[in-house]
């Protein structure tokens, strides 16, 4: 049985890193609280008997001996990295969901012929970088030396010279890259962040696929001008044109299918005074579906209403490509082994969809991937009132204890 206290015990220890007066959480990838989180989680692997390693985009690797060494792992992991404001849940309960499987198959003095390995991936949330799931993307070849420097927070700083500054080192990157030859299957455990199973009174969601975001950073550059002495007509406003622009994204998402979203979450206003018609505003756009083909529909129509927009307002408007995942569908065998171990639990479970992006989308390229949902309270995330119940999240785990047990056996 997987030890329920000592995982809450490591939960409200990593609960305390970046913990905010109203309760919620801010853990931003690569800050102090983001490392203090880091340091405990590394040291309680080490304590597991796991090989540490911390590799050149920053994900930290822990890996259980097996009878053979050689063989491709088993890997488990999530994210310790959170949003502004966050809660408690998101990412953290998958790394500790593996960090306990490795602790259980020691308790139970249980060998493997594969080894098991345990991944805190790096920035995964995009709160910092504009960029999601930075860290995944670099195991799996998708990032270069260039797009590492190319990708900067607010004050300035580049991933690349936030992960040196940690102690990385991205010019080595090459030799990290996951082969497929280096993994025989991933699993992740993760709050649903929305409100399907609990609605429907579920244990356990087995997802099917993944959909991935199209990402823009948007420039509206118009004219500050006096708001008491500019007519109407003349005015160059680059704030009705961005408000133009956040309500045609929204459209956009509406228009295409129940499972095509589209967000405006940051917004940036230049000057900000009363008393000044703004001359610039700053806005992210996120794009997001299961289907790519939708997808690039949705994205090409969010161009055309920048040409309209911009024609329309007299302003300039500058659009930035951040990135461009691809919507993946999830191993069919892997689903049916969970579906398998349920069954003969007697959990309930539904087979859905993700509308989130995942470091798991990722890993999916490379090997056969699982991803395994718990109910989320209310179905809110990313927020400070985010949570799921204990006795769900154990549920989680000893769902995928068992198959990572199983997969880790067979040859």
């Amino acid at each position: 049985m997987i030890n329920a206290k000592r995982f809450q015990d490591d939960f409200c220890a990593i609960a305390q890193f970046g913990v905010l007066d109203n309760g919620g959480v801010t853990r931003l990838a690569l800050t102090p609280p983001d490392y203090e989180a880091r340091n405990y989680l590394i040291r309680s692997m080490q304590n597991a008997g796991l090989s540490v390693r911390i590799d050149s985009f920053g994900n930290i690797r822990g890996r259980r001996a097996a009878e053979n060494q050689q063989l491709p792992a088993v890997m488990i992991g999530s994210h310790l990295d959170t949003v502004p404001q966050g809660g408690h849940y998101d990412g953290v309960i998958g790394v500790l969901a593996g960090l306990e499987i490795i602790r259980h198959l020691n308790d139970e003095n249980i060998s493997t012929k594969h080894p098991v390995e345990l991944i805190n991936f790096c920035c995964e949330e995009s709160s910092r970088f504009g960029v999601a799931t930075l860290g995944s993307k670099g195991l799996t070849g998708q990032l270069t030396c260039n797009m590492m420097q190319s990708i900067r927070d607010h004050q300035g700083i580049s991933f690349y010279q936030a992960l040196q500054q940690g102690g990385c080192a991205p010019d080595n990157h090459a030799q990290d890259i996951l082969r497929p030859q280096d993994i025989k299957s991933f699993f992740e455990l993760h709050i649903e962040q929305g409100p399907v199973l609990e609605h429907q009174k579920i244990d356990l969601g087995i997802v099917t696929a993944i959909a991935a975001p199209t990402r823009f950073r948007v420039k509206i550059i118009g004219q500050n001008d006096h708001s008491g002495t500019t007519p109407m007509a003349l005015r160059h406003d680059a704030l009705v044109a961005a408000a133009e622009l956040i309500l045609a994204v929204r459209n956009i998402a509406c228009d295409s299918s129940p499972d095509s979203v589209a967000t405006v979450g940051e917004i940036h206003n230049r000057p900000n005074a009363m008393n000044v018609i703004p001359g610039e505003v700053q806005l992210s756009v996120d794009i997001r579906d299961i289907d790519l083909e939708r997808k690039r529909i949705m994205t090409d129509n969010f161009k055309a209403q920048i040409a309209i927009i911009q024609q329309t307002h007299q302003c300039q408007i500058e659009s930035m490509l951040l990135c461009d995942d691809q919507p993946i569908t999830l191993n069919t065998g892997l689903r049916d082994h969970l579906k398998d171990i349920a069954r003969q639990h007697s959990w309930s479970y539904h087979c859905m969809p993700s509308g989130a992006g995942h470091d798991a989308m990722h890993l999916a390229k490379l090997a056969p991937t699982a991803l395994v949902f718990i109910p989320s309270r209310n179905g809110i995330s990313h927020n400070i009132a985010e949570s799921s119940s204990l006795e769900n999240i154990v549920r989680g785990i000893e769902l995928l204890s068992e198959a990572v047990k199983q997969v880790a056996q067979a040859v």
